[in-house]
Parts: structure tokens; sequence; C-alpha cells
């Protein structure tokens, strides 16, 4: 069986474009926002209740995915929504402007992501998850270094130009929603069955899954719980002393590392187990955040970044192989939707917290926080034991 098929490889374009509109404007957000006006605590609010919406979308739509037997439409519904919303967030710096075209940039997100994780498992067996998932990671954050580089080129030559950027974001994501239209959806899927799917119906799913999904959900959300969002890292690398080039580009660094060592760390979570892979990556994101926690020092900011790329290597893509490991085929979307519900509640209250802890208490003690309750996560997760064969990792 060919590992890398044709599916994946659009996907992975796909995704590449979009990152790479949606990156482009990721390290200058922060930026944007604060010179339109907005507090550090109205970032994290804003950023922890969008990525609320896009969960709860994620649950709902995953949940539709199935019944509906259906992967394509979803995708290229949820990217052109992401795609559309770049060009709007220039229109207006009202701050609920703001909020409702970030709203429907995650909404997008939310809508496609189910489908799109259940079209790379589809792909797969259990013995190549890591390797197809990073390899998707992969190109994904290409897109992700590609951005910010075109970002911080334009801003060279046109220093504090954001707005023009927002409507240039928009050219990759029209080539995403070109390369959506080349899915097709397997005729041999079954759907899942289900009746009267509401916006919170995915819920039943989490009494309905095996103890295995459970157990692993449950630490991957005593993580989110914790897991602010990256603008709290860029903030401090601003607090630092970085100026706004300097921002961007330790931003490509970061997603430089992540693209170049997602793939093989795929790879190689597939010969070691995809747990230990996972715990690898919650070590060093541990690490991380107490390096952000007690220094300023701008060469080890870089080693710091350096190692969030190796985090994010080794569990994002990894997280989703697993979580479809553990998982019926004919429940994937469900399954996927499911937990990013939830850990959408999860994110949102990090944000929040972090942004709380960073304005009462200072960055330090945000980052700290954080770090000491990742040690907790790990802990949990080496002790977790699982019963049968197929959920070995």
């Amino acid at each position: 069986m060919k590992t890398i098929t044709r599916t994946v490889w659009i996907l992975s374009l796909i995704s590449l474009f979009t990152d790479m509109a949606s990156e482009m404007l990721y390290p200058i957000m922060p930026i944007y926002l604060k010179s339109i006006g907005f507090s550090i605590l109205l970032i994290g609010v804003l950023e922890g209740v969008v990525e609320a919406v896009a969960g709860l979308s994620k649950g709902y739509f995953g949940q539709l995915s199935d019944s509906k037997a259906k992967r394509a439409p979803f995708v290229q519904l949820g990217y052109s929504l992401s795609a559309l919303s770049k060009p709007m967030m220039a229109f207006f710096v009202f701050p609920l402007w703001i909020f409702f075209v970030r709203t429907t940039d995650r909404l997008g997100k939310g809508i496609r992501t189910g489908a799109r994780d259940a079209m790379l498992s589809a792909e797969t067996t259990k013995e190549n998850k890591g390797k197809v998932f990073g390899f998707h990671r992969s190109l994904d954050t290409f897109g992700a270094v590609l951005g910010p580089a075109l970002a911080l080129l334009y801003l060279y030559f046109y220093p504090e130009d954001y707005i023009n950027l927002f409507y240039i974001a928009f050219i990759p994501g029209v080539l995403a929603i070109v390369a959506s239209f080349l899915l097709k959806d397997k005729k041999n899927e079954s759907s899942s069955e289900i009746e009267n799917i509401n916006f919170f119906s995915f819920i039943k799913y989490w009494k309905q899954s095996s103890s295995e999904y459970r157990k692993v959900i449950i630490g991957l959300l005593l993580f989110a719980l914790f897991n602010s969002s990256d603008v709290f890292l860029l903030l401090k690398a601003k607090e630092a002393g970085l100026d706004d080039t300097w921002v961007i580009g330790i931003y490509i660094f970061y997603n430089l590392i992540y693209a170049l060592t997602a793939y093989p760390l795929g790879i190689f979570a597939d010969k070691i187990g995809l747990k230990k892979m996972f715990v690898f990556g919650l070590i060093i994101f541990c690490l991380v955040y107490f390096g952000m926690g007690l220094t300023t020092n701008l060469y080890l900011m870089f080693v710091l970044f350096f190692g969030y790329g190796i985090y994010a290597a080794a569990t994002e893509g990894i997280s989703k192989a697993w979580i479809t490991n553990i998982s019926k085929a004919k429940n994937t979307a469900t399954a996927v939707g499911t937990y990013a519900a939830f850990q959408s509640i999860a994110a949102m209250i990090a944000s929040i917290m972090a942004g709380l802890l960073w304005l009462y208490f200072g960055a330090n003690v945000a980052f700290l926080v954080t770090a000491l309750a990742t040690i907790g996560v790990i802990v949990y997760f080496l002790a977790l034991n699982f019963s049968s064969e197929d959920s070995k990792f």
C-alpha cells in the first residue's frame, strides 16, 4: 500500500496554502490588535473565545460528516470560509467586527477539521498513522514558514502597513479553495447512522466511546487547560526586547523546526509508540515554559523556540494519529471533533487564565504555572494503561 497517497498530498497542500495565509497574519496579529487598542487581557479573551467556537463546531460538524459519510464538502466549505475571512479583517477596527471575523475564520476550521482528519485516517493503517499525520503536519507547517517570511519581507519595505497584509493573505487562501475541489469521497465509506444531530449531540459520543478513548482525551484536556495561545509566546519575545521584525523571524524559525521534524518524528513514533512520543513532546514543552518563565536572554529565546518546534512536531500530529487509532473508522470525524470541542473550552480557559496571570502577576508567573501543571500531565500519561492489544502504544 502506498503510504503517501494522492489524497494525502492534496490535503497536505491545501493545509500548506491555508497556513501560509493564516500564519502570514498570526505573528503580527497581537501587534496589530494592540495597535488598534486591544489590551493583553482582551487579546486573551478574543483568542480563547474564537478557539472555543472553532472547537465546539468541530464536534458538531465532525459528527455530521460521519452521519452522512461525506468528507469532501465539509473540507471545501471549511477552507473557503477561512480564506474569505482574511480580507474582511481589514475592513473595520471595531472590537465586535474583529470578534466576528476571527470567529468566521475559526468556524471554517471547525467545519473542516474532523472531516479532513477522517480523510487522512482512511488513507492509513495503524502501523503508519504517525508517518501520514506527521507528513501532513510537516507540509501544513511549511505554510507557517512561508507565510510569515512573506509578511516579514513585506513589512521590511512597508513598515507597520498591516492592513494590506490581510488582502495579500487572501491569495494563498484562494489556492487552497481551488485545491480542495480536487478531493473526492470514497464510495465505500459507511455512515454512522446518527439521528437528530444538534450542535451538542456529539457529547453523547463521549458516553458511548471506549475507555481507552476517554483515558487519552482526559489527559489531552488536562494539558489543554494550561496550554494557552502561542500569542503569549510572541508577546514574551517582544517583551524580551525583540522588535516586530525579529518577533516574526523567531516565529518563522519555530515553524521551520516544526516542519522539518514533524515527518521524521511521526515515522519514529510508529516504531516506539505514539504515547511515548507524545510524552517526549510534553517534556520538551515543560522545559520551554520553565525557560520562558526564568529568562529574558535573547539568545536563549531562540533556543526555547527551537525546543517549542520540537514539542509541536512530537505532539500535534501524534495526538490526531493516537485518537484515530482508538476510534472506529465510521466515527473518526466524531472522535476527533468531540475531543476538539472539549479542548476548545479548555483552551479558552487557558488563554483567559494566562491573560489574567500576566496582567496581575507578570509574564514569568504565567509561564511557570503552565510548566508546573504540565509535570502533572506527564505523570498522568506515564501511568496510563490500556486493556486491549489494539490500544497498545
